[in-house]
Order: structure tokens, then C-alpha cells, then sequence
């Protein structure tokens, strides 16, 4: 039994290939279906996103073969020549394969190192793979190794602690200067991917009230119905600057739109309550001499640069522990995958049997030599012996029945020979 890892990604293959394979989530079900039919495997998932699209395969037989038939496949599915493809795919078998996919999962092999969004989405590929009938007992076990490593790296290292991105590091910085973001004002200007991407942060921390103002208002609008935001034109933004705590700026133009007494006019209706500003815009949108007015926060987009190239420098210190615990958790699946190997599982089980046997047994003869009556100690004995082995199948089947899993059902009935009675 192996497992193969078979895809392209963002460091192998420009965007105009990456989407030539990419998957359209509402037809994946039937991909699913067809991969495993084409590819003639055991098992299959598949992750799509915007920089990668992974197959995961579990087959028995010729590996390299099992490779041919997935690469073919993929050519037929997407009706894209081989020539166009074959130069961005890598293919990882074993525990290469097993360590590549949880990697992903932690998002040691994202654009961005250390972002989370992977996760979710690799969790979206397991659903899907589910929904599909396309995995079993291997690769829902890989998944949820790989959920559990990942899970581990976000909480026991700071690879995602740091900001790495300006729209994040904005956010980051406010959360630094107000304690709470609940009963915080924010004033957005600008409409582009930028802020959006802002704004996306804003509203996940629970901001308080967030408006946004721009040039073209329908678009403005767009972005803050997602967001449950106000809009405003950038006219008026002097009569809305007293009102907000917090300004992040990003548009196009090429002159100042907030400038130094625009400023000043709203400190002093705010009685000199401070304001934090984020300039993310080049040339810029606020004019640099806010930056020397008491009680203003000016941070540039050089000055997050600057922080963001040593939070990169963070993450890949963390990166280095990430490595260690992948390494740690794909050995141990790679271990559990080997005790699938049908002699040692039937070791398994008959030392399991033999244990629960002797345990019983020393106990039943400390109770003859007690002088408990010997067929009261047999009785007991057979009672016990049977409960022991009849626990593990009868918490199994009960468990097929309760979540409508017919084919376990009648597999269990097919392993214990349960043949059903006429009624």
C-alpha cells in the first residue's frame, strides 16, 4: 500500500497553468468519483486552491504506474496537453507524500510562510473527499494526523504569530495601541484590494464601527455591505475625522487627501484623544508633517516593511521547530500505516486476545485459592472472557449502525460470519 502526492503549486507553475487544472468546487464530488474509477485507486482527495492543486492517491500496486494514471487523467479531465502541465508537477510517494501534505497543512509551503488560511482549506478538501465517498480508513487517518500536527504547530511555535502582510500588520499595530478593538472607531479611505484586505481583519477582531470612504462610492458600497460598514465620499472626510479613533489609507491618487489641518481641526474637537494612522499608499495619502502634531500615530508603509521583514525572520525560526514536529508526527503515521501490513495486525490481535486471556485467568486462579467454588470461578471466567471480546466488535457495529455506514455494516457481518435469520 502506498500513498502518492501528485500536484503543482505557486513555486512550479505560473498562474496561467496553475488554472488551466484547477477544480470548480461544485463538480469536485464527481472528479472525485471519476479519479477513483480512471486512476483505478483505493482512495482520493483533492485540494484546489488559487496556488496549488494537490491529488492525493492511495493505491496498491506499482507505484509508478499509479503515477502515469493520475498525470493522464488530470491531462483528459481538464483537456490540457501533457507538454503544458508536465514541467510544473511533482509527485511525492511514501513518507515523502505524508510529509509534503502535512507541511501544507501548516502552511510551511505557502507563498506566505506560516499563513492559515491553507488549513481551512485542506480541511474543505477532507469534507469534500468525504461527502464523495472517495476515502476510508487511510487517508481520514492521514487527514486528521495532519490536522493534529497542524494544530500543534499554531499553538506550540510563532510561525503565525507575527504579521507578514501590511493590511495584517495595520491591524496588528491597533490592537497594540487600543486594548480593545470593540469600542473602536475606524475610518478606511480607499476601496481597493488593499483595504479590503483590511477590512477583512477589521471586522474578524470585532471592531466597533468601520466607514469607509472613496472616490466612487458603488464600490465603496460593495466592500461594506461584507462588512456591515458606512460610506462616506472622501469630501467628507474632515467632517468625519473628529469622529474615529483609527485611519488606514490606501487609494491611487497622486496628492495628499488627509493633510496636516485637516488633522489638527479634528484633534482639537477630540479634545486631543489620539488618533492612529496608517499610510499604505504610494505617493502617499496623508501628508508627512501629521506625523509631527502631538497625539497622532503615523505609521508608513516603510515603516511596516520594516517590521514585517523581521516578523519573516521570526516565522522561519519557528519554521525550524514546525520541521521537527511534520518529521515527528509523519514517522509515527508512517509506523501506524506499517501495522496495516496484514501479519502484524493479526500479531496485534492475537497478543491483544492472549493478554485479556492470562489477565482473567490469574485472576480466576487467585479465586480458587481462595476457596471460591470452581464452578462459580469457570462461570465467571466464560462471562468475562466473552464480555472482553465481544466489547471492541459490538462498540463497532454499533457505532456503523448509529452513523448509517451499511457497507462497515456488512463488512463486520462478513468478518464474523453473521448470517442472517429468516424471520
Amino acid at each position: 500500500m502506498s500513498i502518492v502526492a501528485l500536484g503543482i503549486n505557486h513555486k512550479t507553475a505560473p498562474v496561467a497553468v496553475r488554472e488551466k487544472i484547477a477544480f470548480n468546487p461544485d463538480h469536485l464530488s464527481s472528479a472525485l468519483q471519476q479519479m477513483l474509477q480512471e486512476v483505478q485507486c483505493g482512495e482520493a482527495a483533492i485540494l484546489s486552491t488559487c496556488n496549488r492543486t494537490e491529488l492525493y492517491v492511495v493505491q496498491e500496486g506499482d507505484v509508478n504506474l499509479t503515477q502515469e494514471r493520475i498525470l493522464k487523467w488530470l491531462e483528459s479531465y481538464h483537456n490540457v496537453p501533457a507538454s503544458t502541465i508536465l514541467p510544473s508537477i511533482y509527485c511525492h510517494q511514501g513518507q515523502e507524500a505524508v510529509n509534503h501534505m502535512m507541511r501544507v497543512a501548516c502552511g510551511l509551503d505557502s507563498l506566505v510562510l506560516g499563513e492559515p488560511q491553507i488549513l481551512g482549506q485542506m480541511k474543505q478538501a477532507y469534507s469534500q473527499a468525504k461527502a464523495a465517498g472517495s476515502m476510508s480508513l487511510v487517508l481520514d487517518r492521514l487527514f486528521q494526523r495532519t490536522f493534529g500536527v497542524a494544530k500543534q504547530v499554531r499553538t506550540e511555535t510563532d510561525i503565525g504569530a507575527s504579521a507578514v502582510s501590511v493590511a495584517f500588520a495595520s491591524v496588528n499595530l491597533a490592537k497594540h495601541i487600543f486594548a480593545k478593538l470593540e469600542n473602536v472607531n475606524v475610518l478606511l479611505v480607499g476601496a481597493g484590494e488593499t483595504i479590503e484586505l483590511v477590512s477583512k481583519h477589521l471586522y474578524d477582531n470585532n471592531v466597533g464601527k468601520i466607514t469607509v470612504a472613496n472616490r466612487t462610492l458603488a464600490r465603496a458600497e460593495v466592500m461594506a455591505k461584507k462588512i456591515g460598514a458606512d460610506v462616506i465620499t472622501l469630501a467628507q472626510i474632515p467632517e468625519k475625522m473628529s469622529q474615529v479613533d483609527i485611519v488606514i489609507s490606501s487609494t491611487g491618487s497622486t496628492l495628499p487627501i488627509i493633510g496636516k489641518g485637516m488633522v489638527e481641526n479634528a484633534l482639537s474637537q477630540r479634545k486631543h484623544r489620539p488618533i492612529f494612522m496608517v499610510d499604505l499608499a504610494v505617493p502617499r495619502d496623508i501628508e508627512e508633517q501629521v506625523a509631527d502634531l502631538e497625539d497622532v500615530f503615523l505609521y508608513t508603509v516603510d515603516d511596516l516593511q520594516t517590521i514585517i521583514a523581521e516578523n519573516i525572520q521570526s516565522r522561519r525560526k519557528a519554521a525550524v521547530e514546525a520541521e521537527s514536529m511534520v518529521n515527528s508526527q509523519s514517522n509515527k503515521f508512517m509506523s501506524w500505516l506499517r501495522g496495516l501490513n496484514t501479519q502484524d495486525t493479526v500479531i496485534s490481535y492475537r497478543n491483544q486476545c492472549l493478554e485479556s486471556r492470562d489477565q482473567l485467568l490469574e485472576k480466576a486462579l487467585i479465586q480458587l485459592q481462595n476457596n471460591k467454588s470452581p464452578e462459580a470461578v469457570v462461570a465467571e471466567l466464560a462471562t468475562k472472557l466473552t464480555n472482553k471480546f465481544m466489547h471492541a466488535p459490538t462498540s463497532a457495529i454499533q457505532s456503523a449502525a448509529q452513523g448509517g455506514e451499511l457497507d462497515k455494516l456488512i463488512y463486520l457481518r462478513d468478518i464474523f460470519n453473521l448470517e442472517a435469520k429468516d424471520s
